[in-house]
């Protein structure tokens, strides 16, 4: 895991100094710039795609689903921030949120630090 040093967070509150915070699942992401007819520009998250996990190794932590659990709980009890639920969404096949945590009973993945090249944090590590 990279350290980050005190003037880059700084630059997490400036407008405009990055398009997505550090703790977002977009930070590292390719931004394009798409041009309309008129000369206008539009700018958009390139597509991210990630390798997927290996389930027999110490990359992921298995989690049962409790009846009633939510995504952003998830976040909050493996990462400390509620908002990093994707992080876990990420790990495991689903295109939305709910999908994770639909059917109490079932084993899910979440993933551990190092679980994706470039990713940050895993179960009981603060990001942001």
């Amino acid at each position: 895991m990279s350290v980050i040093e005190p003037y880059e967070s700084a630059l997490d509150d400036v407008p405009g100094a990055h398009p997505y915070p550090r703790s977002s699942r977009y930070h590292d992401v390719e931004i394009g710039v798409h041009r309309d007819a008129d000369g206008s520009e539009v700018k958009y998250a390139k597509r991210r795609l990630l390798p997927p996990l290996n389930h027999d190794t110490d990359e992921i932590l298995p989690h049962t689903v409790s009846a009633g659990e939510r995504a952003d709980q998830l976040g909050q009890r493996y990462f400390g921030d509620s908002g990093q639920w994707w992080r876990v969404a990420d790990a495991n096949p689903v295109l939305a949120p709910d999908e994770l945590t639909d059917e109490p009973g079932e084993e899910i993945a979440v993933p551990m630090p190092g679980g994706f090249p470039g990713g940050m944090g895993g179960p009981g590590v603060r990001n942001g």
